[in-house]
């Protein structure tokens, strides 16, 4: 038994450091099982897991209840595309339709919708806002649509207002990606893209936007991308001490550091599960996405739990920190659901205009199997 309570207790060490996707709109016996035994720090929801809007309040009540701690509960609904409620709901305008319109009050109004959709629903995440630009190379990173504007004082601007809007209603919000996709020729969810930008290039244009909003941002995304100018060894930025370093040294910023998901092509097609763990939880990344292999969560937690506790103890009082940040649910009901969908669809026709709002986003039919956030 004591052997037990010690290998329970190192995974429960190792899941402080995780937020892990699930597989379907319900758990089973072992899942149930697992989250129970790893403890991890919050959940990412994807369309797999959302079945309509009350199985989906009540699966959040549900893990809720397998925790001791109070769970970050994350979500990617920027707006657009990548807007994961819209799987039984209105789909918000995206970024870049919402940067065309260029009313920060429609702005706010899209930041407040969210925040009030996403409290409904008990979760208490955003991940969102992107912060990178408009570009050229859009239609091969992942980001068509996603961005707010081309030029970084724009960006900075529009996904202010989103974040004071967002921030009203108590949701925290995940500045992405940095150092940056903006110029990145090919999909991070396929393959590892390489920036070849100097940090001066990079000081001048990708990172306005991350330096002007580091004091609004509950915490920032780390990117999968490699740049020599950053790290000579070539290592990802989720995984680059170096990298790293410049948000937490030279900017001194002291919020959240998430990685993006470590199941993408980027990490996977490159790195093993231990080295991506220790290397990243090294680098300064403060909690891991684990959002598709859900089969390996055990494993995961297991890897960060034997790192030394030098190593952990800063980014789990970040953790510990944000957690203590976090906005309880609100009483649901399926009428107020859908006075808040009515409101989104309104917005939505604000932005667009009644005919365009009838039609839904396609997604790029050349994006990842996994879903794009």
């Amino acid at each position: 038994m004591n052997g037990y309570s010690t290998f329970t207790n190192a995974l429960r060490d190792g899941g402080r450091f995780l937020i892990i996707g699930l597989p379907g709109a319900h758990l089973s016996q072992d899942q149930i099982q697992i989250i129970r035994e790893i403890q991890p720090s919050g959940f990412i929801f994807f369309s797999r897991n959302l079945e309509n809007p009350l199985s989906f309040r009540n699966l959040l009540e549900q893990l809720r209840s397998l925790v001791e701690h109070e769970p970050i509960f994350a979500i990617d609904q920027e707006g657009g595309r990548v807007s994961r409620l819209k799987a039984f709901g209105s789909e918000p305008p995206g970024a870049k339709e919402l940067g065309e319109k260029a009313d920060l009050d429609l702005l706010r109004e899209h930041g407040e919708l969210t925040g009030k959709l996403l409290r409904l629903f008990g979760l208490n995440f955003d991940l969102a806002p992107v912060l990178d630009m408009d570009t050229s190379e859009r239609e091969h990173n992942s980001l068509k649509g996603r961005s707010f504007a081309p030029e970084p004082q724009d960006v900075s601007r529009f996904a202010k207002a989103f974040i004071e809007g967002l921030k009203s209603q108590g949701i925290l919000c995940c500045g992405k990606h940095f150092p940056g996709y903006s110029f990145a020729q090919c999909d991070p969810h396929l393959e590892l893209p390489q920036s070849f930008k100097s940090k001066k290039e990079l000081e001048s244009f990708e990172w306005i936007p991350f330096r002007a909003l580091q004091n609004f941002c509950d915490s920032f995304m780390i990117a999968h991308i490699r740049n020599f100018n950053l790290d000579p060894q070539g290592l990802p930025a989720t995984l680059s001490s170096r990298t790293i370093s410049i948000i937490r040294q030279e900017w001194h910023f002291t919020q959240l550091l998430v990685s993006d998901d470590i199941d993408m092509g980027a990490i996977i097609n490159h790195y093993s599960l231990k080295d991506t763990l220790e290397l990243s939880l090294k680098a300064g990344i403060d909690i891991l996405l684990l959002c598709h292999r859900f089969h390996l969560v055990r494993e995961a937690a297991a890897i960060l739990s034997s790192l030394p506790e030098s190593i952990k103890e800063a980014a789990a009082q970040r953790i510990e920190n944000f957690r203590n940040r976090l906005a309880p649910p609100l009483a649901f009901s399926l009428e107020l659901f859908q006075a808040i969908d009515r409101e989104i669809y309104s917005l939505r026709e604000k932005v667009l205009g009644k005919e365009r709002a009838k039609q839904r986003s396609i997604e790029d039919g050349k994006r990842s199997p996994v879903e794009i956030y």
